[in-house]
């Protein structure tokens, strides 16, 4: 009975003083371990140094990976233990905190050992990360999302997503290296002829005064695929960024342009990031975490490949003049064409925001205003002089042509000044201006993407300024855009809002007007007369195309004009100072003549 016990007791002794052996090789090492997870988290490099078997590497490395990673806080946990006798191998886990919120986590594995003084981590950099080597050190890097394409309505990118390669220059990094003349110099005779100007003492001096790296110059991604090899030089810092860019430089430049101006940060997606190991000469050697961009979604334009690219050879076909055709979806008041030629880009923008007298393209406002307060219709008879005296104003018909009584039609196909004339002379102060705007002129739209003024006129109570204001010369101004709304409202029967990017509607400032729709059935058949019998006779052969003719007399010469409507497009045409209407009707026709028989918008 007594033996019995003593063996009982013998084996608790033998399993408490095994299990206390266990604990301790497995605390030991862990505790070790913790002490210096603990002391770099708290960015105590000093501290977590000397618990590892190399003080100063140990300190450095730590240094510049807090230093790389531009960390705001990181912690560390302790896993698994593994004990072999005088070594053991510690898991930990650690949690970056990075800026803008970004969160990294990684596992490494601690190698310790056993000396007389205890357990110690056997410092290797891939105490810090399983990946990093000697004289390396991590880095974390943005990266550009890509932006989102746009495209137009016939399903074509417009705009799509590039590389370019931000060439800059650390020079506190060079000086660590030993060199920040080689490097600066390298930079002029790479960048130079890029960047031209550069000097490289002026680089050097500027670089190292600096705690950020110094911009020196954009290439492309061609260009950087060539120079990248000549560029890798200690603080020389290549940083590749995604930009927007014209599939076609030649589509409707002057608008894309303007679109990705406006559209500028909505198309750029989230950021992405991503942790880089890096040389001491600055090169990236491995990537150990990447965390995608995301890109935004792509923008919808209402332009219409084909229906540009007819109108924009249209236009290139004039010389020397600004030449220049809006084209809208009657129905929708969606801009399916912006375009100008050469004269007319290096003008600015203006067909959508230039301001020009319309000439008697402004008749179908005046007809309009003159059906709508029953002063006349498309049969009733009408004067046509050769000229008439308004006032103290004497108003000519071109070339003093004569008709003598006619329709209404009659006047309007063959464009009497002296009757519109003498039309909006009965017509009270506001006539005019109430129909403008109902047809599109006198309001203010912010369409998205770009600028526009779609035209003005004002109310006039002075008999001579209206009269001339019925013929489009007075103090009426419009842009193409404009007189292009003017032409969807009359084959519409309502005015239509303009707009190029889907998605986002024109905010529209002005008064509200609206005809009786019979007023444009009745001014379409005025329309369809100018060419069938009348100044529009040239594009008879183009199907059924309505418009006006319009020649508006200026200081020096006179601006063409020619707008309306086939189909649901609605178009104006403008050459400055291209003389008789011809001219505009003849690139119109061009413009007509080169769409497919079957399009639609």
């Amino acid at each position: 009975m007594i033996l019995r016990r003593a063996i009982a007791l013998f084996c608790v002794f033998v399993l408490a003083v095994t299990a206390a052996a266990c604990s301790s090789d497995d605390d030991e090492p862990r505790d070790a371990a913790d002490r210096f997870i603990s002391a770099f988290a708290a960015r105590d490099v000093q501290s977590a140094a000397a618990v590892t078997t190399n003080p100063d590497g140990a300190s450095r490395a730590m240094s510049e990976t807090w230093e790389g990673l531009g960390a705001e806080s990181m912690s560390a946990r302790t896993g698994r233990v593994r004990v072999d006798h005088d070594v053991a191998d510690v898991d930990v886990t650690y949690t970056w905190s990075l800026p803008g919120g970004r969160t990294w986590q990684y596992q490494a594995t601690l190698s310790m050992g056993r000396s007389d003084t205890g357990w110690s981590v056997r410092w290797t950099s891939t105490a810090i990360h399983p990946k990093l080597g000697t004289d390396q050190h991590l880095a974390v890097g943005d990266l550009s999302p890509p932006r989102a394409s746009v495209n137009e309505s016939d399903g074509t990118e417009v705009m799509v997503n590039g590389v370019v390669t931000g060439v800059l220059f650390d020079g506190r990094a060079a000086a660590q290296a030993g060199d920040v003349i080689g490097p600066a110099t390298r930079l002029v005779q790479v960048m130079g002829p890029f960047v031209p100007g550069l000097s490289a003492q002026r680089i050097a001096e500027q670089a190292t005064a600096s705690s950020d790296p110094m911009p020196i110059g954009t290439l492309s991604e061609a260009d950087a695929a060539r120079q990248r090899d000549q560029l890798a030089l200690p603080g020389i810092v290549l940083r590749d960024e995604s930009v927007l860019q014209p599939r076609n430089p030649g589509f409707a430049s002057a608008v894309v342009a303007r679109v990705k101006n406006a559209v500028g940060a909505d198309i750029i997606g989230t950021p992405g990031w991503r942790v880089s190991v890096v040389n001491a000469n600055g090169l990236v050697a491995d990537v150990v975490f990447d965390h995608p961009s995301v890109p935004a979604p792509a923008v919808s334009l209402t332009l219409s490949r084909t229906v540009q690219d007819a109108a924009q050879r249209a236009v290139n076909a004039v010389a020397g003049k600004q030449a220049m055709t809006v084209a809208i979806q009657a129905s929708t008041g969606k801009i399916l064409a912006i375009a100008q030629n050469g004269d007319a880009d290096r003008a600015g923008f203006p067909a959508a925001a230039g301001q020009f007298p319309p000439g008697s393209t402004f008749k179908m406002v005046t007809s309009a205003a003159a059906m709508y307060g029953r002063l006349s219709e498309p049969d009733a008879q009408v004067q046509c002089p050769g000229e008439i005296t308004i006032g103290e104003r004497t108003i000519p018909n071109y070339d003093g042509f004569s008709l003598g009584q006619v329709t209404l039609r009659q006047a309007f196909a063959a464009s009497c000044n002296t009757t519109f004339a003498k039309l909006a002379s009965e017509m009270g102060p506001s006539d005019l201006a109430h129909a403008s705007a109902a047809m599109g002129l006198g309001s203010d739209y912010t369409i998205a993407g770009i600028e526009s003024e779609a035209g003005s006129v004002r109310i006039e109570p002075e008999l001579v300024r209206r009269s001339e204001d019925g013929f489009g010369q007075g103090t009426v101004l419009a842009s193409p855009l404009g007189m292009a709304l003017v032409s969807a409202t009359a084959a519409t029967g309502r005015r239509p809002v303009p707009q190029l990017i889907n998605d986002r509607p024109t905010k529209v400032v002005g008064p509200t007007v609206d005809f009786d729709g019979d007023v444009y059935a009745r001014l379409r058949t005025m329309m369809r007369a100018v060419v069938t019998s009348g100044t529009a006779s040239a594009i008879a052969d183009q199907g059924e195309v309505y418009g006006k003719t319009g020649e508006a007399e200026v200081a020096g010469g006179s601006h063409a004009w020619f707008a309306g409507f086939r189909g649901d497009i609605a178009f104006a045409t403008l050459i400055v100072m291209g003389g008789g209407s011809e001219a505009a009707v003849a690139v119109t026709r061009d413009f007509l003549a080169a769409l497919p028989t079957d399009y639609r918008p």
